[in-house]
């Protein structure tokens, strides 16, 4: 009855949903599921910070529209986060702004910048809303391929001029979905001269910063002149298993910074209160728990490599994030679609993150021990080398 706009004709349906929707279907047929498929932390929030939220929830002033860039309480968290983690100085008055979730973040900063005809550098395979959101804002995309053969990273060398003078944004993600490799130093301090040799904003996605395993991923911040073309995302999500919370924040050059503020004023009306004032505690209270998801993360991540060996199946082992990227022969949505019918196992196909991630298959290690042990031993029955 109604035409939709061309402009969400471009949008294929969001490739989450769509693996969302078949989980659910064998689960009402009574099939017991074991779901890799969605990045969505198994474990709960945090006490403290459930606390510091029933606390926050029962203040009157924190039941009205909370507008602007976020309390200035938790915008100093924010700062001090940086500063004690990373040595890092981000200044809360103008260079940060607090989000419902880096998500909203990534997906309304094209809308700051990009006109029709512009172009944003999106790495894949990678998160589907980086593309998303530059569509949405009237842009185009111009893919960057990783390949594992360049450890992951996109080969900056190899986009055309053409495409350099009329780029806005380049997008990166490190540590990275979906591959879990880490951005080196000398790449990182290559992006900022390119960023500002080209006048390109870079969007620095570090959802999964703290999710890390044998050692700390480098903050863009800490290389030097990164400030004068970057926005960082970051977020409460991963680090503190509060996905469901939506919360998060963009910092980085205040120009930038002022600009999503302007779109955001202008679409919603802040984040609610009292979660960042929960927010405050997880950055600032104890962070044992912290260190114990990072535990936990690596021995499923141990535990599933060397399953992962004793059936011959390529993979490099993350070095952070809680994914992994199994390299198959073949197509990686008839792969998925064999271990769901097969083996009652929920994987991500690679191609649902861009052309570059067919021929691998992404596994999201956010369930127990006991469930990995078994998807293992469900492989290994189907498993034909």
């Amino acid at each position: 009855m109604f035409e939709i706009s061309e402009r969400l004709k471009k949008i294929p349906p969001y490739l989450f949903v769509e693996i969302d929707r078949k989980k659910k279907e064998m689960i009402l047929k009574g099939e017991d599921v074991i779901d890799f498929g969605v990045g969505d932390p198994d474990m709960p929030t945090p006490e403290n910070i459930i606390e510091a939220m029933k606390k926050a929830v029962e203040n009157p002033q924190f039941h009205r529209y909370p507008f602007g860039k976020g309390t200035k309480e938790f915008r100093k968290a924010i700062s001090s986060f940086y500063k004690k983690n990373y040595d890092v100085d981000i200044d809360y008055e103008n260079e940060i702004c607090v989000l419902i979730g880096s998500k909203e973040g990534i997906a309304h900063f094209p809308l700051c910048f990009i006109n029709p005809g512009d172009i944003s550098l999106v790495p894949e395979p990678g998160y589907p809303v980086y593309n998303i959101g530059t569509l949405i804002a009237g842009g185009e995309t111009y893919f960057l391929p990783l390949k594992e053969e360049n450890n992951f990273l996109p080969d900056l060398g190899k986009i055309p001029n053409e495409i350099v003078r009329k780029a806005k944004i380049l997008y990166l993600n490190y540590p990275n979905n979906p591959t879990g490799t880490f951005a080196p130093y000398e790449f990182l301090k290559e992006v900022v001269q390119f960023c500002i040799k080209n006048k390109i904003i870079l969007v620095y996605d570090a959802a999964y910063s703290e999710i890390y395993f044998e050692k700390r991923p480098i903050n863009i911040f800490s290389i030097e002149g990164a400030k004068k073309v970057t926005i960082e995302f970051n977020s409460l999500s991963k680090t503190y298993n509060m996905t469901g919370w939506r919360v998060g924040w963009a910092c980085g050059n205040s120009s930038l910074i002022s600009a999503l503020a302007k779109i955001k004023e202008n679409i919603d009306s802040g984040t609610f209160e009292a979660i960042q004032f929960a927010g405050i505690e997880a950055l600032t209270g104890p962070q044992t728990s912290v260190i114990k998801i990072r535990e936990i993360y690596k021995k499923r991540r141990d535990i599933f490599a060397e399953g992962l060996k004793e059936l011959g199946i390529d993979f490099n082992l993350p070095l952070g994030t809680f994914y992994f990227w199994i390299k198959i022969n073949g197509s990686s949505v008839k792969f998925v679609d064999f271990l769901l019918e097969n083996g009652k196992i929920v994987a991500t196909p690679g191609i649902g993150f861009g052309p570059s991630g067919e021929g691998f298959v992404r596994f999201s290690l956010t369930i127990n021990e006991e469930k990995i042990i078994e998807a293992i031993k469900r492989i290994k029955r189907i498993w034909v080398r």
